[in-house]
C-alpha cells in the first residue's frame, strides 16, 4: 500500500511544478520613468578687483580680475555655451568733475583655463577691445555637466590727458 499512496505524492507534487511554472492567464505591464532634472548655467566673477596704481604719464594699466567660472548643470549632449565680457567706461571725481576714460580703451585677454570638470572641449576667446561684448571663453561638444574657470587680464590704456584719482569701472560676464 505504501507504493501506490508514495505514487499519489508525487504525481501530486509534479501538478504543483506544473502549475508553478506555467504562464498566468493575465498579465499587466507597468512601464517605469524617472527624471533627472538639470539646474541651468551659472556664471561667477569677483565682486571687485584692483589693477593697482601708475604714475602720471603710464601709457596703460593691467592685471588679473581674479576667477571666473561657468557652471553648466543642465546636462546637455553635445551641448555648448559662449560666455562674453563687456565694459563700461572708467570714471574718476578727480579733477574739476567726472573725468572719462572710454571703454575704447578697454582691453580683455582671457588667458587660458585654470581649471575644467565635465566632457567637452573649453577655448579662450580671442580677447580684444570690449566696448562691446565680446567672447570670453566657449564651452562645445559638452556631455553632462561641466564647468570653466580663467582668470582674464583687464588692459586700460590710459591717454594722456588724463586726470590723475582713483578710476572706476564695470566689467560685465554673460553667458548663454
Amino acid at each position: 500500500m505504501r507504493k501506490p499512496l508514495l505514487a499519489i505524492a508525487t504525481a501530486i507534487a509534479g501538478l504543483g511544478l506544473a502549475a508553478a511554472t506555467a504562464l498566468p492567464a493575465l498579465a499587466v505591464d507597468t512601464i517605469v520613468t524617472f527624471s533627472i532634472t538639470t539646474a541651468g548655467m551659472t556664471i561667477s566673477a569677483p565682486g571687485t578687483a584692483s589693477l593697482g596704481s601708475v604714475a602720471t604719464g603710464a601709457t596703460s594699466i593691467s592685471g588679473q580680475i581674479g576667477p571666473v567660472t561657468v557652471t553648466d548643470d543642465r546636462a546637455t549632449l553635445n551641448g555648448s555655451w559662449n560666455a562674453t565680457a563687456i565694459s563700461t567706461d572708467f570714471t574718476t571725481g578727480g579733477g574739476t568733475g567726472p573725468e572719462t576714460i572710454g571703454n575704447i580703451n578697454v582691453t580683455y585677454s582671457p588667458g587660458p583655463a585654470t581649471a575644467t570638470t565635465g566632457q567637452g572641449t573649453f577655448t579662450p576667446g580671442p580677447g580684444g577691445i570690449i566696448n562691446v561684448p565680446r567672447v570670453a571663453f566657449t564651452g562645445t561638444e559638452l556631455i553632462g555637466d561641466n564647468s570653466a574657470t580663467w582668470n582674464p587680464t583687464v588692459t586700460v590704456t590710459i591717454p594722456s590727458a588724463a586726470v590723475g584719482g582713483t578710476y572706476s569701472g564695470t566689467v560685465t560676464h554673460s553667458v548663454g
